[in-house]
């Protein structure tokens, strides 16, 4: 893939221009399978339609035997954002297949997944190694995307709730769980602060928030209901730090242990595992 050329001219795409909104070809998106080496190509274009696309989608899966599917992404919005809400396929299949720990994943161009493959492994690994699955009943994964962590996790215990908001993840999510014969996961669609409070407390708790860390009233929510373990993913170590102060404040969580990885060499961004029990005075 190294040796991808295409002639613009020639094709009539002419390259977008943020300034002035002007132009047709806005994003070239590559997505690489680590550990299958299968590759997927996704256009992101101004316009519905890229004259002789089809032409060149076919061209391309013949000279690159990696390349599984070419997409086109339709984003006519005046924004830096990478990415618009329709995308279709134009050659090959729309996913490419990831293996992740000993699971199969198929994955969209859009679909967000972990960059660092084998860090979200080694990261994934130290979760399963860390927590007690000792009489773990019932596991809530919050902000689950597509169950890179639900699905590795759903086999220590008797149920696994994921919770995700976007309809897209959950119908990516079951589909995984299904090819894998994963059967005791429950996708959710909502936001964290809607459902939570409508579950049972679970045993075990996941938390893999955005940069901007949890809602106040996810963490009022979980210092009450007092599960006995809380797993906190975090990509933004002072959100991190914000949300343990109030979930240890009061003493019904106490930090068992914190681990940082390398999502992102070379550079300020690190990924960080803290595993939470709940303090033995506090259920008294």
């Amino acid at each position: 893939m190294a040796e991808l050329k295409l002639d613009l001219q020639s094709r009539g795409w002419p390259i977008y221009d943020e300034r002035y909104h002007r132009g047709a070809l806005r994003h070239l998106s590559l997505r690489v399978g680590a550990h299958t080496g299968e590759v997927l190509l996704t256009l992101t274009s101004k316009e519905r339609s890229l004259p002789h696309l089809l032409e060149q989608s076919q061209a391309w899966l013949v000279r690159y035997p990696n390349l599984v599917g070419v997409l086109l992404n339709h984003n006519p919005a005046r924004t830096n954002v990478i990415f618009g809400p329709e995308t279709s396929l134009i050659a090959g299949r729309d996913y490419l297949r990831e293996l992740f720990l000993d699971l199969e994943f198929h994955l969209r161009g859009d679909t967000f997944f972990q960059i660092h493959t084998e860090q979200a492994e080694a990261l994934v690994t130290a979760l399963q190694e860390g927590l007690d699955w000792r009489n773990c009943r019932t596991l809530i994964d919050a902000y689950a995307g597509i169950g890179t962590v639900t699905l590795p996790l759903a086999r220590h215990c008797e149920e696994a709730i994921a919770l995700e908001v976007q309809p897209q993840a959950v119908a990516q999510g079951q589909h995984n769980a299904q090819i894998n014969g994963i059967t005791n996961i429950r996708f959710l669609t909502g936001t964290v602060e809607e459902l939570l409070p409508t579950l049972p407390p679970p045993d075990i708790v996941i938390l893999d928030p955005p940069r901007k860390g949890c809602a106040p009233s996810v963490l009022r929510h979980l210092r009450q209901q007092r599960s006995s373990q809380i797993a906190y993913i975090s990509c933004n170590p002072a959100t991190l730090a914000r949300d343990l102060q109030t979930l240890c404040s009061d003493g019904t969580y106490g930090l068992q242990s914190w681990q940082g990885f390398d999502f992102f060499p070379q550079t300020t961004h690190v990924e960080t595992l803290v595993l939470l029990r709940t303090q033995p005075e506090s259920l008294q």
